[in-house]
């Protein structure tokens, strides 16, 4: 596992190839965003919120395990294993002189822009969406980054503690994109 960062609390830099090509299947993005939205699952409640079978998802979960991006989450009664994140969220940087990790990380990135994409065409009737061209500076667009990424981690605590969720709370997935327009 390789990261910058090692709080819980901050999303994990994701640096080396093979935990972004790790990361990079259908079956295990699934299982970290139930995670991430759930809590600590049993391969057998995940699947059943992922639509996958128990025996799929332990193989995914241990994988996940060995590049670092879950762990067990404790005992339970019987054979039970729940299994909870080690970090919620993780960053990822495209750019790279490194032809490996570029390309891991494109992939990686594609696949998250895609399934995010379609959860928003699947909700289009309740979905907002923005859009605007802005001519600034690349130092202003470093702090354009910095504000997004402050408002976007204003809620972070409730994604951890659900007894910080108010009443009516319902879990809403928030893409911001930015590239240059030329």
């Amino acid at each position: 596992m390789s990261t910058s960062d090692t709080s819980h609390d901050t999303p994990r830099r994701l640096t080396d190839p093979a935990s972004m090509r790790a990361l990079s299947h259908p079956i295990r993005l699934a299982l970290v965003e139930a995670l991430t939205i759930h809590g600590s699952l049993t391969a057998t409640q995940a699947g059943k919120l992922i639509d996958e079978t128990p025996t799929s998802c332990s193989f995914h979960l241990r994988q996940l395990a060995k590049y670092g991006f879950v762990e067990e989450a404790g005992p339970m009664p019987g054979r039970s294993r729940p299994w909870r994140m080690t970090r919620l969220g993780w960053l990822l940087e495209e750019e790279s002189d490194d032809e490996a990790h570029a390309t891991a990380a494109r992939h990686l990135g594609e696949m998250t822009l895609n399934r995010q994409l379609e959860r928003h065409r699947a909700h289009e009737h309740g979905a907002t969406r923005t859009h605007t061209i802005w001519w600034v500076t690349p130092e202003e667009a470093a702090e354009l980054h910095a504000g997004i990424d402050q408002l976007m981690m204003r809620f972070r605590d409730r994604l951890q503690d659900p007894s910080a969720r108010p009443t009516g709370a319902e879990a809403v997935e928030v893409v911001v994109l930015t590239h240059s327009f030329a």
